[in-house]
């Protein structure tokens, strides 16, 4: 078999993974992938602002912007002013967010960071080198690296 067609299959397995994932933690929650991410995030980190979680969630800040209203649209989580700075708010996780994220099995922030995560240092290097290449054959249009895979 040709390395193009082996490769080929890889990147199925991979996206399939990725696809069953979210498909799996929508039926659960009810919620899309990255609500349920950015979710945890709000919980996890009391207090944080769209700012710090676009930050955190590596996506652009009016996707956290979206989310966030999408979340407090569900009462899920809830926005107060910042005491010091009036302009900014603070999110916070409210009791139904937190039944939500008890019906998800995680990891909340997608299969494939986790994996990604548990890469050696070296292969992340080379798969970044690889898919900057493969990026560049494809004339790929790049501003959509801080979209949620989610929502690809």
């Amino acid at each position: 078999m040709e390395k193009t067609t082996l490769v080929l299959r890889r990147f199925r397995v991979v996206f399939n993974a990725v696809r069953t994932h979210f498909q799996q933690v929508e039926s659960q929650a009810g919620l899309g992938g990255a609500q349920i991410w950015a979710l945890s995030v709000v919980r996890d980190r009391p207090g944080i602002g769209v700012s710090g979680l676009a930050a955190a969630m590596d996506i652009h800040q009016s996707t956290a912007s979206n989310l966030v209203r999408a979340m407090l649209k569900r009462e899920l989580i809830q926005a107060v002013k910042g005491l010091t700075d009036r302009r900014s708010i603070e999110l916070s996780i409210l009791p139904a967010g937190l039944e939500v994220l008890g019906r998800v099995s995680g990891p909340f922030e997608g299969v494939l960071p986790t994996a990604l995560a548990q890469l050696p240092s070296e292969t992340l290097e080379r798969l970044e080198q690889d898919l900057r290449a493969l990026i560049a054959v494809l004339h790929a249009d790049e501003t959509v690296e801080q979209t949620p895979l989610a929502h690809l």
